[in-house]
C-alpha cells in the first residue's frame, strides 16, 4: 500500500484536541512547506498561521485547539479549484507530521478569521482549519457532529466512477482489473463539506474526467463550497498517480458528455 493512500486511510476529520499548542519544530516545517504549493490552475493560496489565544478565536464545534491554518486566495475563475487542491495538499502534509487538522467552512466566526488572516479587497478565505494533537477521547459535540454528517460512511464506486459515459458505473473488479483501484480509492475516501462527496468521475480509456454534482446550499456569492470539494478530489487523484510512478497531465477541456441533471464538467487528468 502507498504511502499517501495510508495518510488518507488513516487520517479523520478532527475536532477535540488536547489543548496544547503544536510542536514548535512541526509548525516551522508546516510553514516552510506552505510557501511552495502550487497548483494546476497556478492561482495563488496563501496560507496564514493564528495563534488561537493571542487573536481571540474559536469555533463552537471545536475544542482544546491553540493553532489554525486559514487559506485566502483571489475571487477570480477556477479559485475555488485551486483552493482545494492547495489546501488539501498542507492538511495532508500536517496529517503527516502527525498533527490533527479538519476542513471548517461554516461553523466560525467568519469576520474574526477574516481580520486575523489579513483578507485585502478581492480576496476570500473560504476555510481554515485548526492544527494540534488529537484528544486521547473525542468529546460528546464531536461524537454528534460526526454522527450528523455519517463521517465514517461513503458512497460505493459505482455511485461515484464510470467507464466511458454516466450510463455504466463503475465496479470496484473493474478499477482493480485497470490498475485504477487506489488512485479512485484516495478520491472517495477525500474530505467533503458535510461529507456530500460531490465529486463524479468517468473513466475515458487513458483520462479521468471530474465533474460536480451540485447540492443546493453549498454556493456562496463568493464561492462555491462543492467547487472546494472537487479541487480536494483533484490532488488526491493526481498524488496516488505520481506515488505510482505515473504521470498525469492535468487539462481542462469538456469532453461534452451527456450529463445527469446538476452535474457540471471540472477539469481533466490523462494518465
Amino acid at each position: 500500500m502507498s504511502n499517501f493512500l495510508n495518510l488518507v486511510k488513516e487520517r479523520r476529520s478532527v475536532r477535540t484536541f488536547d489543548g496544547s499548542a503544536p510542536k514548535k519544530e512541526d509548525l516551522e516545517a508546516l510553514v516552510s512547506y506552505a510557501k511552495d504549493i502550487t497548483n494546476p490552475y497556478g492561482v495563488d493560496v496563501r496560507f496564514v498561521f493564528l495563534d488561537a489565544d493571542k487573536n481571540k478565536l474559536s469555533s463552537p464545534v471545536l475544542s482544546g485547539e491553540k493553532c489554525y491554518v486559514s487559506a485566502v486566495t483571489t475571487k477570480k475563475e477556477h479559485a475555488e479549484e485551486a483552493y482545494g487542491y492547495s489546501f488539501e495538499k498542507l492538511l495532508m502534509k500536517a496529517q503527516e507530521l502527525g498533527l490533527g487538522n479538519v476542513w471548517i467552512g461554516g461553523t466560525m466566526p467568519r469576520d474574526k478569521f477574516e481580520q486575523a488572516s489579513g483578507l485585502t479587497d478581492g480576496e476570500i478565505m473560504p476555510c481554515m482549519s485548526p492544527l494540534g494533537t488529537p484528544a486521547k477521547k473525542m468529546t460528546v459535540k464531536e461524537t454528534l457532529v460526526r454522527k450528523g454528517v455519517k463521517a465514517d460512511t461513503r458512497y460505493k464506486f459505482e455511485e461515484l466512477f464510470y467507464v466511458g459515459s454516466f450510463d455504466t458505473p463503475m465496479t470496484e473488479s473493474y478499477a482493480k482489473s485497470h490498475g485504477l483501484f487506489d488512485d479512485l480509492e484516495v478520491v472517495r475516501l477525500a474530505p467533503s463539506a458535510v461529507n456530500k462527496q460531490p465529486w463524479r468521475i468517468v473513466i475515458d480509456g487513458n483520462k479521468a474526467h471530474f465533474f460536480e454534482k451540485k447540492d443546493k446550499g453549498f454556493q456562496t456569492p463568493d464561492y462555491d463550497l462543492q467547487k472546494i470539494d472537487i479541487g480536494i478530489a483533484l490532488y488526491h487523484f493526481e498524488t496516488q498517480l505520481t506515488e505510482e510512478g505515473r504521470k498525469p497531465v492535468f487539462s481542462v477541456e469538456d469532453p461534452g458528455l451527456a450529463l445527469p441533471e446538476q452535474t457540471e464538467y471540472v477539469a481533466t487528468y490523462t494518465f
